[in-house]
């Protein structure tokens, strides 16, 4: 198949593909992108654009401007590794036991600065680009954080637009729909303390390994039987721990685990149900038991005029035929669905040979970086000219 990658952009594939190298080499967790942000930083003022730092902690914004009205276009990747190990004999794979980039995010990273170095030497006709390298995909809340640190009130967008690689994709084919695409995600972490004890004496203690178990099984079927069967949705429990030995009532005992919906409503609706869960238990059992939900976020929602402009644009470098519009949301989650809330825009998917997104052996095709810049710059020119 043959590619419409304008030479420009081509002529950066090399540039981005060794940006992508030094960033998987010293991969870092969410809230800690230093030296990620500190090689965007040097990039981007290489290019002659104002940097500005520290929204969401580890957060950079740049800004191309046409100097003409028009509309403000934020474009954004995510910057963070995940806390795994890579199976890999790559030359520039990770140097940090623990951390790897299995998701891609290197690669979206030194997408979006290949964009920004291409929109330098060839700007808008129009209007603005906003570039939003964001900390803290994976579970972390950088979106969020952005947000609240000024993101949008200091640079407002008309539209937004993200992509993703996509192994369940394969290669030169692309994804892009109107609606949810992606679903939510809370991560729920149950504590329950009770009263310890001996064994042979159950009835002096309060066993809160007890409340988990029914608590447990209790939350698996609230799916099946609190919630539409006709909508997606999912809660499941990743996490039980209690006990430290055969013979012991353990005091205390834990749970944790995730909901995922592709509707806003669903969404608040299985939390309600696991609060009112936890709630019965606690009174149930006599047992104190607290729910917390450290990470949130919403379904990512594709709006219908951004998603057919963003179909427009793959189909434009890799041809109409290669861009699914109709295929199912995935079942994934991120955070992006923030900034479609605050936005009308769309999350495409761009396709690769590799193994799935968090698996060891995943591996970032470099051939996808400058089929991303020509898509990001195809958005833009239908957009500001």
């Amino acid at each position: 198949m043959t590619r419409n990658i304008p030479a420009p952009i081509a002529d950066l594939a090399s540039r981005m593909t060794a940006w992508r190298h030094r960033i998987h080499a010293w991969p870092e967790l969410g809230f800690e992108e230093e030296r990620t942000s500190a090689l965007v930083i040097e990039e981007l003022r290489g290019l002659g654009l104002e940097v500005h730092t520290g929204l969401g902690g580890t957060g950079v914004v740049a800004v191309i401007d046409s100097g003409k009205p028009g509309l403000s276009i934020g474009l954004r990747a995510d910057m963070d590794a995940l806390p795994m190990d890579e199976q890999s004999d790559l030359p520039f794979r990770s140097q940090r036991p623990g951390v790897a980039h299995t998701c891609g995010h290197d690669g979206h990273t030194s997408a979006l600065l290949g964009t920004a170095a291409h929109l330098v030497t060839h700007p808008p006709a129009t209007g603005r680009v906003v570039l939003i390298f964001q900390p803290a995909e994976e579970g972390g809340r950088g979106a969020i954080r952005m947000i609240e640190d000024g993101l949008f009130a200091r640079w407002p967008c008309d539209e937004v637009y993200a992509f993703h690689n996509m192994p369940a994709l394969p290669s030169d084919r692309a994804s892009v729909r109107s609606g949810a695409t992606l679903q939510s995600l809370a991560v729920f972490e149950i504590a329950i303390e009770g009263v310890g004890g001996h064994a042979a004496a159950p009835h002096r203690a309060n066993d809160p390994l007890q409340v988990a178990a029914r608590l447990a099984v209790d939350i698996s079927a609230i799916v099946g039987r609190h919630i539409d069967p006709m909508e997606a949705a999912l809660i499941n429990v990743g996490s039980l721990q209690a006990g430290t030995t055969h013979n012991i009532i353990p005091s205390t005992a834990s749970l944790s685990g995730t909901i995922r919906a592709l509707s806003k409503d669903v969404h608040e609706a299985l939390l309600e149900r696991l609060r009112a869960l936890c709630e019965g238990h606690a009174q149930i059992s006599g047992c104190s038991i607290d729910l917390q939900i450290p990470h949130a976020c919403p379904p990512c929602v594709n709006a219908p005029e951004q998603a057919a402009l963003a179909a427009e644009a793959i189909g434009d470098v890799l041809g109409a035929a290669n861009v699914a519009t109709d295929l199912r949301a995935y079942p994934f989650s991120d955070d992006f669905s923030y900034m479609l809330e605050q936005w009308p825009g769309a999350y495409l998917f761009l396709g690769m040979d590799s193994a799935m997104c968090h698996h060891p052996t995943f591996r970032f095709d470099d051939g996808l970086l400058p089929v991303a810049v020509a898509v990001f710059d195809r958005i833009v020119r239908r957009r500001l000219g």
